[in-house]
This record gives C-alpha cells, structure tokens and sequence, in this order.
C-alpha cells in the first residue's frame, strides 16, 4: 500500500503573537509540553493564561500525601514553575482524573470549557494532540475539540506531545530558553521523585532540533489540534 510521505515541518524562530490560552491535563504538561514556546510567547509581551484540567491526586502512587495535600503542592508546583517561564495566570479546574467520562460527564465538560475558552477569547489555543496515549491527556484533547466545535473557534488551535511524539507541523526553536525550561520542571519535586521527567524532556526537545536551523539545540513540535480529531 502506498502512502504519502509527510510534509517536513515548519522551522519558526518564535511562535505566532496573540492572546494564548494553554489547556494543559496536570500541572506538569504546560512545562513538558510547550514550557519554552509559552515562555517566547510571554516574552514578546503575549498575555498567556494556563488552565489545569484534572487535580493531579494520582501523582502519588506510594500515597505520601494528602488528596487535599498532593492538590495545593502541585498547583503550588505550577506557579512556581510557571514563574521561571514569565507565566503568573494559572486557573485550575480540579476534574478528577484516570478514567474515561461517561457521556453525561463529557458533554457537561465540553460545555464548562468552552466557557473557559470564550471567557479568554485567545488567539492561539494550545492543548494535547489527540493521539496521547496517556488516557487524560486523550481525553483532555478530546474534551478540547469538542468544546472548539461548540464555539465554532476560528482561531488557532495546535495540539503539543508529552508522553506521544506527534508528527510534526510546527517546530518551535526553544534553544534561547530551554535552560528556564529545566528550572521550571525542577520546581514539580513531587513528581520528579517518581520519573525523571526531566531526562525525557531533554531527549524530545533534542530530537526535535533536528528540524531547526544549525546551531539549535531544542524545539518543542506541534500539529494541528481539530484536524486529527
């Protein structure tokens, strides 16, 4: 069978300028995903609100913490980080995560996140592309689309990896800040004592310079959000 070879992706010094509305599913994602592109975009002077989907109570397997407890870190975590990346706007919505909605649920989130979306009238929507593997970052995406379709968003919407490589239509060179990338994901202590997130980081965004001019280090990838969906 034949297939189409993909297009190279776009190399881009900085990302496009508007109003940029980040939906991330925990409140690590927004500095795995795109930490150094929000950090370009918040510094050419683009207002840009974060917005965590799920609580981030599951972050703990060996159960050190309180669900109340794990709740307040990693939104504490999330400003912290966010501060290395010149981000202050953070809105958390507290869903539970690690299952998948019921038709109810699902179409009672669309419609809470759609007005979230409308409430920030962005630019530039950026969320999970759809083909995480991780469950809540699937589900994220999903929720994401669907709440673009009600809205009849015509804005950008661009899907970001963090556990799934997509393939690639955007590359953003990331090299100039990738170092307060780093110090953003040291500041999520409470889950880099379970993975080394920051190891993984390191391996995309390396793979992704590739794609970028000589002498680029770092690139965070993305895809159009609603035509995978």
């Amino acid at each position: 069978m034949s297939r189409a070879r993909a297009p190279l992706p776009v190399p881009l010094d900085a990302p496009d300028a508007g109003r940029v509305l980040a939906l991330v599913p925990h409140a690590d994602d927004d500095v795995l995903g795109l930490g150094g592109t929000l950090c370009l975009h918040a510094e050419a002077g683009d207002p840009v609100r974060v917005v965590v989907l799920f609580d981030g109570v599951l972050g703990d397997p060996d159960g050190r913490y309180a669900p109340d407890e794990l709740r307040a870190l990693r939104q504490a975590e999330a400003r912290r980080g966010g501060a290395h990346l010149g981000l202050d706007d953070y809105h958390f919505l507290g869903y539970p995560e690690g299952h998948e909605p019921g038709a109810t649920e699902f179409a009672a989130a669309t419609s809470h996140l759609a007005g979230v979306i409308a409430d920030f009238a962005p630019d530039i929507v950026y969320a999970p592309h759809i083909g995480e593997h991780h469950l809540d970052h699937h589900v994220a995406a999903r929720v994401v689309c669907a709440a673009l379709d009600e809205l009849d968003f015509q804005g950008t919407a661009l899907g970001f990896e963090v556990w799934t490589p997509l393939v690639a239509e955007t590359v953003v060179d990331i090299t100039r800040v990738h170092e307060r990338k780093i110090a953003a994901l040291e500041e999520h202590a409470s889950q880099l004592e379970y993975t080394d997130f920051i190891h993984k980081a390191l391996g995309l965004g390396a793979q992704r310079s590739l794609y970028l001019k000589p002498g680029a280090r770092y690139g965070e990838a993305f895809c159009s959000l609603r035509e995978e969906a």
